[in-house]
C-alpha cells in the first residue's frame, strides 16, 4: 500500500483524515449520542483501546469517571469546552489531560474531542509527580551541611561578640535558619515516601490545623474562619499529620489572601459529601471514588489570571515574599493520600475556593 507520501505530488496537501491521523494528541468524533464515532492512532495509544473497540461505545464510558463539572458541560452538545489538569482514566491507569470540545455547527450534537496528555508536556506531573523537584532535593541535602557549620559559628560568636555586635550574629543565625526551612520544604517536594493512611476524622485535622495558625499570629489578624461541617461526615483514609499539614497550608493562603482586601476578611471551611464520582484515583488496579470534600474559601482578591494554570507549580507564588513550594507541597500530600486538589474564582460570588477530594476510610481499606 503507497503510503501519503508517496501518492502526494507536487502542491498536493494531504486530505483531512491523513492531517488528523498525524496528529501527536488524541482526536476522537463523537457522535449526536455521545458515542464514539472515530478516533486517530493517538486516540488508540492514549486509550489503551484498538478502534474498532473504541468506535459506537459511549466517550463517557472510555475516560470516566471525571470532574463532575466536566460531565456537566459535556452533556451541553452545542457548547465548546477547554479544560486544563482534567483526570481521566484510560487503559486501566489514571493520566492527567488537557481537553477541548469543539461542536460541529453543521451536524448538530456532533463533536471532536481532543485529549493532550500533560505528562508528555510538563515534567512537573510526570510519575504522578514522584519525580518532581527530585534533582534541587538533592542538591538541598548537600547544602544542609555547610548551613550547620555556619550556623555553628554564628552561635560561637553570639556568646563571644559585645554587646553591641551581638545583632550581626544573630541575623546569620536567622537566615541560616531561614534557608533551612525552604531546604526543609523542598525535600518534602522531591521525597517519594509516603506516609501510612488510615482513618481519621476531617474535622479534627481542620481545627487542628486552624488552632495552628492562629498560634503563629493569625488571632489578632481581625480574619473570620467560619466552619461549616457536615456533622455525618464519615471518616477519611489519609495520612492524619499530610492533611494537617495541607489544610494549614490552605488556610494560611486564604488568610493571606483575605487579608488584602482591605474589607472584613473572611475564610470558609466546608466540608461535604459528594454523591457519585466526582473524583477517581487508580488505587491498586481499580478505580477509588473521592467522595469526601473539603472547601477552603476566601473572600480575597483571588489569584493573578496569568498564575491561575500553574498555582500549584514548584517557585510560582503571587506573594512578593513567596517561595511558590506551599501549594506545590499540598498537591503532593494530597496525591500520596490517593486524593485530588483544584481551585476555582467564582468572580461574582468575589470567592476563591480551594477544593480537596479525598477517599472515604472503610472496613475494607
Amino acid at each position: 500500500m503507497a503510503s501519503a507520501s508517496d501518492a502526494a505530488g507536487p502542491g498536493v496537501l494531504p486530505d483531512p483524515r491523513t492531517q488528523i491521523a498525524g496528529m501527536i494528541f488524541a482526536v476522537l468524533l463523537i457522535d449526536a449520542q455521545g458515542r464514539i464515532a472515530e478516533v486517530n492512532h493517538a486516540a488508540e495509544s492514549l486509550l489503551g483501546t484498538s478502534a474498532a473497540r473504541l468506535i459506537g461505545t459511549p466517550l463517557a464510558g472510555r475516560i470516566g469517571p471525571i470532574d463532575t463539572r466536566v460531565a456537566a458541560r459535556l452533556d451541553q452538545t452545542d457548547e465548546a469546552l477547554v479544560a486544563r489538569d482534567l483526570v481521566i482514566s484510560a487503559g486501566g491507569e489514571e493520566i492527567r489531560v488537557n481537553m477541548t470540545v469543539s461542536p460541529l455547527g453543521n451536524f448538530p450534537g456532533w463533536r471532536v474531542v481532543t485529549l493532550s496528555e500533560i505528562g508528555h508536556e510538563d515534567p512537573v506531573h510526570q510519575q504522578g509527580g514522584e519525580a518532581m523537584l527530585s534533582a534541587p532535593a538533592v542538591l538541598a541535602h548537600e547544602i544542609k551541611n555547610p548551613l550547620a557549620a555556619i550556623r555553628g559559628a554564628g552561635q560561637l560568636a553570639l556568646r563571644k561578640l559585645p554587646e553591641a555586635d551581638k545583632k550581626l550574629a544573630r541575623m546569620i543565625t536567622d537566615e541560616v535558619d531561614r534557608i533551612a526551612r525552604l531546604i526543609d520544604r523542598m525535600q518534602q517536594l522531591g521525597s517519594t515516601r509516603t506516609g501510612p493512611v488510615e482513618a481519621c476524622n476531617p474535622h479534627e485535622a481542620i481545627r487542628g490545623a486552624i488552632a495552628t495558625m492562629r498560634a503563629a499570629g493569625g488571632e489578632q489578624d481581625g480574619v473570620e474562619i467560619r466552619e461549616e461541617f457536615d456533622p455525618s461526615l464519615p471518616p477519611v483514609l489519609a495520612n492524619r499529620d499530610a492533611l494537617e499539614q495541607v489544610l494549614i497550608n490552605l488556610v494560611s493562603n486564604a488568610r493571606d489572601a483575605a487579608l488584602q482586601q482591605g474589607g472584613t476578611a473572611e475564610i470558609v471551611v466546608q466540608t461535604r459529601f459528594v454523591s457519585g464520582l466526582a473524583f477517581s484515583a487508580i488505587r491498586k488496579g481499580r478505580a477509588v471514588p473521592l467522595p469526601i470534600e473539603i472547601t477552603v474559601s476566601d473572600n480575597g482578591p483571588g489569584i493573578d489570571p496569568a498564575l491561575r494554570d500553574h498555582v500549584f507549580e514548584p517557585f510560582v507564588s503571587s506573594k512578593p515574599s513567596g517561595q511558590g513550594l506551599g501549594l506545590s507541597l499540598v498537591r503532593k500530600l494530597v496525591g500520596d493520600m490517593n486524593g485530588n486538589v483544584s481551585h476555582e474564582r467564582d468572580a461574582r460570588a468575589g470567592l476563591t475556593h480551594f477544593r480537596l477530594h479525598l477517599p472515604q476510610a472503610t472496613r475494607q481499606s
